[in-house]
């Protein structure tokens, strides 16, 4: 499972949506890249989980500061934050 974190200015947690697949992750990843790329007014950017389908946030493209795709797999992911700061073991 893949997680695609989104980090919003001015706001303390993240967003997330999980995908199953990598190339799912990088699909929604290049969108939101795209979104935060473009210049004028803001983009509403709506997406759904993989994982829980009901689970689904809208967020304006100008809001966003950071993406971040990881990977959580079994015993590697547990326990870790998403992002650069998971110290490496």
């Amino acid at each position: 499972m893949y997680t695609i974190d989104l980090t919003l200015k001015q706001t303390p947690m993240s967003l997330s949506v999980q995908r199953s697949s990598a190339e799912a992750a990088e699909e929604t990843y290049q969108e939101v890249l795209k979104a935060m790329r473009s210049s004028g007014e803001a983009q509403l950017l709506e997406l759904t989980c993989d994982k829980q389908p009901e689970k689904k946030i809208g967020v304006l493209s100008d809001q966003i500061c950071a993406v971040v795709i990881s990977q959580k797999s079994g015993a590697a992911g547990a326990g870790r934050p998403p992002g650069f700061f998971a110290i490496a073991e």
